[in-house]
């Protein structure tokens, strides 16, 4: 964890505020999940599932991923942030953004608030990109994870652009193709090019980090990088200009650059000093599992098999739901216990140490709630998955109420790290 210390990181005051914002989302969500239950195995083209999917992709995950980054990128990049002050007028505006494109969203409304909230999302995401790239146009060290965490960045401008061209198509049709296919490729550049390339690239610094493993053999990240940037451009090209169905290509390249990091993220784990895992490390495993999950998903649906049209449905929706609430929820739910509290520590006792007894990070949350997140979230995936595949609404219901515990636990963390109280005693 002191890896995550460094003279470069920024003031707390610019990622606390994402982490928080993040886990309001994560609660909202929840409770949307449960008020839009029977949507939920139907088509994927649909104001609420749409309200759900941008809380989900913009309010708890991305904007987690914000704030992590901004403590992140000294540690990987070695070099500080370029603007703290870019990041914060970048949150405000982000966040008014995601308020309003959720709400518009949730009421079927794809007219003038659409348009205005996606505006403020691009030129949010603009302006992140521009602190992002010249962070990393600064740093003297460029490597594997850096080109990994530029590249996401990157798609995340290219997700943002199009989506915003989206909302203009609601209001004047301009775009020459069905609403749908850049909606395809809008879904598919933020879960894989910007979600999974992030991930990788933060991952293969902080995994290796936590599980205490060293001499890893990086080459695994190169072809990962590669190999999802490949199957990632195929895939944007051929859905947005080409039009020729060249979907199995892209999700066998993505699938091996994810298999890639899998090995190295394994290697990891065999190497590893740290042989019991806490919880957090268990979420984190957990992530990885379920990682497979999509990837099978999305086998059957580049073959288009003879399967009816409701189970299909089903499975598209599934598959939305397995990267979004199940990889990358597990690893948020994870890792926020291994930065988060220490970013708080430090800005709590930093000027203490020495001087008086301190609390150690994990005395900042309490392990009996993080525990019993820990298991509201797995019966969640197992609830949620399969009831989305059977169809039957009762056990998505479940998994919704379970998925509405597991943010209610993880809020209440986040709240006793936040309103946390010096306490010191005497050395």
């Amino acid at each position: 964890m002191q890896g995550l210390s460094t003279q470069r990181a920024p003031h707390p005051s610019v990622v606390l505020p994402h982490f928080a914002f993040g886990a309001l989302s994560f609660l909202v969500l929840s409770f949307l999940m449960i008020l839009a239950s029977n949507e939920l195995t139907g088509h994927y083209f649909n104001g609420k599932i749409l309200a759900i999917t941008h809380i989900a992709t913009l309010g708890w995950i991305s904007m987690v991923i914000f704030g992590a980054l901004y403590q992140l990128i000294p540690v990987v990049m070695e070099v500080a942030l370029y603007s703290e002050k870019l990041a914060k007028i970048n949150f405000t505006i982000f966040a008014i953004g995601i308020v309003l494109i959720v709400y518009t969203f949730w009421i079927s409304q794809f007219g003038l608030i659409l348009l205005i909230a996606a505006t403020l999302l691009f030129i949010a995401i603009i302006l992140f990109t521009i602190n992002i790239v010249l962070t990393a146009k600064s740093a003297e060290k460029w490597n594997i994870e850096s080109s990994l965490i530029v590249s996401a960045v990157f798609w995340l401008f290219t997700t943002a652009l199009l989506g915003f061209l989206l909302s203009v198509n609601f209001k004047t049709v301009f775009l020459p193709e069905a609403h749908i296919t850049y909606l395809k490729a809008h879904a598919h550049t933020g879960m894989v090019g910007w979600f999974l390339l992030l991930i990788i690239g933060v991952g293969s610094s902080l995994i290796p980090m936590f599980f205490l493993s060293h001499a890893l053999n990086r080459k695994r990240l190169h072809w990962a990088f590669y190999l999802i940037n490949s199957g990632m451009f195929i895939f944007f090209m051929d859905t947005v200009f080409i039009h020729k169905g060249f979907f199995i290509l892209p999700v066998v390249l993505i699938s091996a650059g994810i298999f890639s990091f899998m090995l190295f993220v394994r290697q990891s784990y065999k190497k590893r000093a740290r042989k019991n895992l806490d919880i957090p490390l268990k979420h984190t495993v957990v992530s990885i599992i379920l990682m497979f999950v999509p990837i099978i998903l999305a086998f059957f649906i580049s073959l288009e098999s003879g399967m009816g049209m409701k189970l299909m449905l089903r499975i598209n929706i599934l598959y939305g739901v397995s990267i979004l609430l199940g990889f990358i929820t597990s690893l948020i739910l994870g890792q926020a216990y291994k930065t988060l509290p220490f970013i708080i520590w430090l800005q709590r006792y930093q000027n203490l140490v020495g001087k008086v007894k301190t609390p150690l990070p994990q005395h900042l949350y309490s392990e009996k709630v993080l525990n019993m997140q820990y298991w509201a979230f797995n019966l969640t995936v197992l609830f949620l998955f399969a009831g989305m595949l059977s169809g039957i609404n009762l056990v998505i219901q479940i998994g919704n109420y379970l998925l509405l515990a597991t943010a209610v636990l993880y809020n209440i963390n986040i709240y006793k790290m936040y309103t946390h109280k010096i306490k010191t005693t005497e050395l």
